[in-house]
């Protein structure tokens, strides 16, 4: 009777031991008090922590991404005042004026080239992963750098069926030199396709092909063997100019030395060279990776993923960085991205034009080059503004559900105070009546049984 006694009393003891412990707010401190609420309270624990890293990425992506959008609104801000000087640059202006025109445009380029140097507590946005590297770079001196030719949506279609690549986009601006029968030198304007070598005249790129196509639209619908005028060998365009465009000089038979004679129909004999205009250049420092910041549970999802802009998303591509032209790519071999400085080296080359007064160049050609590189900032813009939103929504997500998590681990982990209180109480007079019983009782029947 006194070992039972004991053994009830000791139960009684260590269960208001149990509630005292209780006392500090958690009524789980190991996991013999509920294997099975334990497991529970570890699980919401760590969805508690990541949750909280999530919100912590989150809070920093945005921040990144609206001082990242500040500053592209006012790169295309800067590059449509370009275009819209482009398009005064067009019809009846006097050389004086065109120069007054590229001064004002150079000053807007150089505002844009500022702006995509933008930092956050010294760290560059649009550097890739190279974020305490100024990304870009507004040479003092000019180049001498190749001219392209931006094909429209119809002429890309007609042209890329040749090569078959996806993305024929531009061509390669070639100056003729024949001799007349007169005696006189000629200048002509042809296009060279990179990926195939073909030279086409400047009259079927800009019209004739369209009156191929009205004559038999079944059968000319795309470009076709003997539209060419000649056909050349130039190698990669990485052997003649590097990523920026800018011509590769002194190297034997490429670069400024390039030169092939070709016999056009007519038996014309005609010396073509590489077209260029001499330019200010700009050089991207940054690298072609990306910031990561996971904002939820579940696949890491890269195109949503990413926070930062880089030079390859904002600056766009060119014939001279593209994939096919043999830049962009890593010692493998793999192509990895543009130069990162297209866009502003395109409206640079505008500027150039526009200070040599070439008024036709710029109706025409000039004035698709701007709207280009405007566009592509643009698309940047829209890229990133996309991504931000989708984390704002993320945001008020992460809060619902770290609301709901913190119930559930207050559900299985926390006392319920008021339970707690009267079940102390209970436990104590319980403790309390069995040493009043003991005391009474023990003593006696103890004497009785010696």
């Amino acid at each position: 009777m006194t070992t039972r006694y004991l053994n009830q009393l000791n139960r009684t003891y260590e269960n208001q031991t149990k509630l005292m412990e209780q006392s500090d707010g958690a009524k789980l401190h190991r996991p013999s008090d509920d294997a099975i609420g334990y497991s529970k309270y570890l699980r919401y624990s760590t969805s508690y922590g990541e949750n909280n890293q999530y919100q912590t990425n989150v809070k920093t992506a945005i921040s990144w991404m609206k001082n990242s959008d500040s500053s592209l609104v006012d790169i295309t801000n800067c590059f449509k005042t370009v275009v819209t000087k482009a398009n005064q640059a067009q019809g009846t202006n006097t050389d004086s004026d065109m120069r007054a025109i590229a001064q004002e445009m150079l000053v807007q380029v150089q505002q844009s080239v500022a702006d995509a140097n933008i930092q956050i507590n010294g760290r560059y946005l649009f550097s890739g992963q190279r974020d305490l590297v100024q990304p870009y770079v507004l040479s003092n001196e000019k180049f001498d750098r190749g001219m392209t030719k931006t094909l429209d949506d119809k002429q890309a279609a007609f042209f890329d069926n040749a090569v078959k690549s996806g993305d024929l986009s531009q061509m390669l601006r070639l100056n003729g030199t024949y001799t007349n029968a007169e005696g006189k030198e000629i200048i002509e304007t042809y296009f060279l396709s990179t990926t195939d070598g073909k030279v086409y005249s400047e009259e079927f790129v800009e019209e004739g092909y369209k009156d191929e196509i009205a004559k038999d639209p079944e059968k000319h619908s795309t470009v076709q063997n003997g539209d060419q005028v000649a056909e050349v060998s130039i190698g990669k365009v990485s052997d003649h100019f590097d990523e920026y465009g800018v011509i590769i000089k002194g190297t034997q038979g490429a670069g400024a030395d390039w030169a092939q004679e070709v016999t056009m129909p007519g038996d014309k004999k005609v010396k073509l060279t590489f077209a260029t205009v001499e330019q200010h250049i700009v050089i991207y420092q940054g690298d072609k990776k990306q910031f990561s910041m996971v904002k939820e549970n579940g696949e890491v999802q890269p195109a949503t993923d990413t926070v930062n802009a880089s030079g390859m998303e904002i600056a766009g591509s060119s014939i001279f960085d593209n994939k096919d032209s043999g830049h962009g790519r890593d010692a493998s071999g793999k192509y990895v991205g543009p130069s990162g400085a297209n866009a502003f080296n395109d409206m640079l080359t505008v500027v150039a034009k526009c200070e040599a007064g070439a008024s036709g160049w710029m109706s025409s050609d000039g004035k698709t080059l701007a709207n280009n590189s405007f566009n592509t900032v643009l698309n940047a813009e829209s890229k990133l503004a996309a991504r931000q939103q989708v984390y704002s929504d993320c945001s008020e997500m992460l809060v619902t559900q770290n609301e709901t998590i913190l119930g559930d681990i207050t559900d299985v982990h926390s006392t319920d105070v008021a339970k707690l209180a009267v079940e102390m109480m209970t436990a104590q007079t319980i403790y309390q009546l069995s040493l009043s019983v003991g005391s009474r009782i023990l003593p006696p029947t103890l004497a009785d049984y010696l």
